[in-house]
């Protein structure tokens, strides 16, 4: 059965490529993220002489500000062959009693360039106050096409599986020589052969369609909104600012920074004054 869709997907898309390819059609997408987590949140000091304590109320309310920074609105300017990811702007972060919540690595001026043709892409990221712009060769994904369809608008989507690994998230500071233990976990993908294009959210790609929909397991993106061949032509810009680094050694340098972050923050929790509380996030 699944070999069927497959060369269905296939056919459905060689029919509409034909169809468009005399045109340079563009289009925009929107996407909306929603994060599946837990929160914990509490007081680091059970000493109760005086000092701050966080109420169930105002713990509610941190809950809602963390939950909103996990759901955001993306825009997608795509072409046959590029495509540009950012996220939409927004209002300043959410706050919690005149507390501003910011969640590292979540920078809403974060841009991802991708070039299906030219198999590579270019992605500016802000991290702890620095511009970093990251090339390297787009990853490449093995997705097993599956034979379970649906309608996400006015789309018919096929669903499509990758499985990978990952490291599977530890408590405290991990010993730096040691050899993380790796989790599997599946990434399911719903795409449109209607939109015959190669691309999607994040760094998704590889599909004979437009992504519409991913769910990591614990994030879920989809799209709310297409605009096919806009009046206004849509701006496809490859980003140039930052520090330029391929994805290995930004990786290098984000976990020497999240190391540094976590001593210093084990070392702020051993001399606070009880008017501290911690939240662990779980997803």
């Amino acid at each position: 059965m699944s070999t069927i869709i497959k060369t269905l997907a296939i056919a459905i898309t060689f029919i509409v490529t034909s169809v468009m390819s005399a045109q340079n059609f563009q289009g925009v997408a929107t996407y909306k993220s929603k994060r599946q987590m837990n929160f914990d949140i509490g007081n680091d000091s059970t000493d109760t002489g005086g000092n701050m304590q966080m109420d169930s109320a105002m713990q509610d309310r941190m809950r809602e500000m963390l939950k909103k920074q996990f759901e955001k609105t993306y825009l997608l300017n795509f072409s046959k062959e590029e495509s540009l990811f950012k996220e939409e702007e927004s209002l300043e972060a959410p706050q919690a009693g005149g507390m501003q919540i910011v969640i590292a690595g979540m920078g809403g001026s974060d841009i991802l360039y991708k070039n299906t043709k030219e198999n590579r892409f270019a992605n500016q990221v802000e991290m702890y106050g620095k511009v970093f712009l990251i090339h390297d060769e787009l990853e490449k994904q093995e997705w097993k096409l599956e034979s379970e369809t649906k309608n996400i608008g006015d789309y018919t989507c096929y669903k499509a599986t990758l499985t990978r690994e990952r490291p599977v998230e530890q408590e405290g500071i991990p010993d730096e020589d040691a050899i993380p233990e790796m989790e599997e976990y599946v990434t399911t993908a719903w795409y449109t052969p209607q939109i015959p294009v190669s691309n999607g959210p994040r760094a998704y790609h590889g599909l004979p369609g437009l992504i519409l929909e991913i769910n990591d397991g614990s994030e879920t993106i989809i799209c709310s909104k297409i605009v096919m061949n806009p009046k206004d032509k849509v701006s496809i810009s490859e980003p140039t600012k930052g520090k330029k680094v391929d994805q290995a050694a930004f990786d290098v340098i984000m976990e020497k920074k999240m190391r540094e972050m976590r001593k210093r923050f084990e070392r702020e929790g051993d001399h606070d004054d009880g008017e501290s509380f911690s939240i662990r996030i779980r997803g």
